[in-house]
């Protein structure tokens, strides 16, 4: 089984390889950013269904839980079972894609609400690979947050948008991978004062 059990929070690192130097500077204006509270509602059972009931209601249907996260990295899980399954005894295609979605969204989400100033978010493009039948639990990483964070705070010191793609992979119990989907977010910076500091 995938240990989705995430490692102690580390200092902010600078973005891969190829990311200008800019981006890293960017990156290093977020480390402040307050992202604990909303991380702590997300891995929080009762709380992550209330946020699913009134903001994601087909993600609660799904059965969807967010295994674990923080402002680098989020774990996803899909039950398979006769919520998700379509008549070909796997996983339908558009629950796999809620899991992938949410694994990129919740950083997206995160990086967000702790911005200085408030910041619109949108999918603007996807991208999906079907690689194995998924006939079992399937569970989905995304470790794109430091190019999310830093794509937020390129929104925040600029007036047009700002877009990332996020990878997402899914695998099996096995550890096979079932899908990889890649979302590109967009971000732009919303006219309105600065929220207060804390």
């Amino acid at each position: 089984m995938i240990d989705a059990t995430l490692p102690a929070p580390q200092p902010m690192q600078a973005p891969a390889a190829g990311q200008s130097a800019a981006s890293e500077d960017l990156l290093r204006s977020t480390a402040a950013w307050p992202a604990e509270p909303f991380q702590a509602l997300l891995v929080r059972p009762w709380r992550m269904r209330g946020f699913f009931l009134s903001r994601l209601p087909l993600a609660l249907a799904a059965g969807l839980r967010v295994e674990a996260v923080d402002r680098r990295r989020c774990v996803v899980s899909v039950p398979y079972g006769w919520r998700t399954t379509n008549p070909f005894r796997s996983t339908y295609f558009a629950a796999l894609s809620m899991a992938a979605e949410l694994s990129t969204g919740a950083l997206a989400m995160i990086a967000t609400r702790s911005a200085p100033a408030p910041v619109a978010l949108l999918i603007v493009g996807l991208e999906a690979s079907f690689e194995k039948k998924a006939a079992a639990t399937a569970t989905f990483t995304c470790a794109d947050g430091d190019a999310i964070f830093a794509a937020v705070a390129g929104a925040l010191a600029s007036a047009e948008p700002v877009t990332v793609r996020a990878e997402s992979i899914g695998r099996l119990p096995d550890g096979v991978v079932a899908a990889r989907f890649a979302f590109t977010w967009s971000f732009k910076r919303r006219a309105g004062p600065s929220r207060p500091a804390g």
